[in-house]
């Protein structure tokens, strides 16, 4: 039996689009869900753009323990927070919130990995020490989403080399990286230096001394 390619559900769809005000200002938040993975992503937008425009994006995965629940022990929550201000400023610009909790090991081994931490170990050596890879996430739903909203040129907000990586192999047009370098806590410094020494972040260690 032949089966049309018209058929072929795509991995990745658009669900929905609303207003959502917050503390920085009116921001969008649009849906979308990864139909092999079964997850739902979102992408808060700021403003207008043309298509030549080049657009101030982070990619952000999703941190529970320091998006909500503030905790110091990581600078998620304070970076997240810095690329919103720094979007609201700009006028416009975007955040692809990715639903990959603890590097891609979900909110429970997240929590294991932090017990482990509490017993000496840092934070590439728990996730490994649990089984899985210093890294998990994955970056490919970034070019269905910039594709939806119709940005084509970006000012990626990160320091993480990855990211700038794989969104040029994803065909995205990145001119230029932007350091988001915010948060420096009694309790994150150790976690900076491992993200810096051990995963290739571009974090300025003078900061931490």
């Amino acid at each position: 039996m032949q089966h049309s390619l018209n058929n072929i559900k795509p991995r990745y769809e658009y669900v929905s689009s609303a207003k959502l005000p917050t503390l920085f200002g009116l921001f969008n938040i649009h849906g979308f869900f990864d139909t092999t993975e079964n997850q739902e992503h979102v992408v808060l937008t700021h403003g207008q753009w043309d298509a030549n425009d080049i657009v101030p994006i982070r990619i952000h995965s999703e941190c529970l323990t320091g998006d909500s629940l503030f905790s110091t022990k990581c600078d998620c929550g304070f970076q997240l927070e810095k690329a919103l201000q720094n979007i609201a400023d700009h006028g416009f610009g975007a955040i692809l919130y990715l639903r990959q909790e603890g590097r891609g090991i979900g909110l429970l081994n997240k929590i294991k990995a932090y017990h482990l931490q509490d017993q000496g170990f840092d934070t590439v050596e728990a996730n490994e020490h649990l089984g899985f890879d210093a890294d998990l996430r994955d970056y490919n739903i970034c070019k269905t989403m910039l594709d939806t909203l119709d940005i084509v040129n970006v000012e990626l907000m990160t320091n993480n080399p990855k990211k700038l990586r794989a969104l040029e192999d994803l065909g995205i047009n990145v001119v230029t990286r932007r350091a988001i370098d915010h948060g420096v806590t009694k309790d994150n410094k150790g976690y900076l230096k491992v993200k810096t020494n051990k995963l290739g972040h571009t974090f300025n260690l003078d900061k931490l001394k």
